[in-house]
C-alpha cells in the first residue's frame, strides 16, 4: 500500500539538522494501528505515544524494519532527503490482522519511552491486513522527507 507521510512535529525539529538526526539511535521500523489510534502530530513523540497496533498471526508487535535510512543532499538544489527501504512484507495468514488504517514509522530502541517517532500515513481509507493476502506498506520513491536546505 502506496501513501503519503507526514512528519510527527518532534521529528520535523531533529530532521532540519540532518547531523541530529543521523545520530538517532535504534531500528527504523512500521508498525500498523487500527482506526482508534488518535494522531498527535504535535504532542507525541515516541512510540509510548502509540496505542492500538494491530496483532495477529503474522504481524510482530512494534511492526517490521525499514532497512537502510539514509540521508542524502543537499543536492545541487538544495534538496535534502531522508529515504529507507520498504518494510519486509506481512505475509498473508488466515489469522492475521484484517483492521490495519495507518503505518507509524519510528526509530526502535527496545524502549517505548525512547523509541522517537518520525512519521505516520494518511488513513489508509479501509480497513486492511494480511488476512486475505500478503500486506505491504511502500516508500514513496522521492523518499520519507524531502525538503529544501
Amino acid at each position: 500500500m502506496a501513501t503519503t507521510l507526514n512528519l510527527y512535529d518532534q521529528w520535523r525539529d531533529i530532521a532540519a539538522d540532518p547531523t541530529r538526526a543521523t545520530a538517532i539511535a535504534g531500528t527504523l521500523k512500521v508498525a500498523i494501528v487500527t482506526a482508534t489510534y488518535v494522531v498527535d502530530q504535535n504532542l507525541h513523540d515516541f512510540f509510548n505515544d502509540i496505542t492500538n497496533e494491530v496483532t495477529g498471526t503474522g504481524y510482530t508487535a512494534g511492526g517490521n524494519a525499514a532497512a537502510t535510512p539514509t540521508w542524502t543532499g543537499p543536492d545541487g538544489a538544495g534538496l535534502l532527503t531522508f529515504d529507507a527501504s520498504d518494510p519486509a512484507t506481512w505475509t498473508q495468514n488466515a489469522a492475521g490482522f484484517s483492521n490495519g488504517r495507518r503505518a507509524i514509522f519510528y526509530y526502535d530502541t527496545g524502549t517505548s519511552t525512547t523509541s522517537r517517532l518520525v512519521a505516520y500515513t494518511a488513513d489508509f481509507g479501509a480497513d486492511s491486513g494480511n488476512v486475505a493476502g500478503d500486506f505491504s506498506v511502500a516508500i514513496n520513491a522521492a523518499g520519507i522527507y524531502t525538503s529544501p536546505r
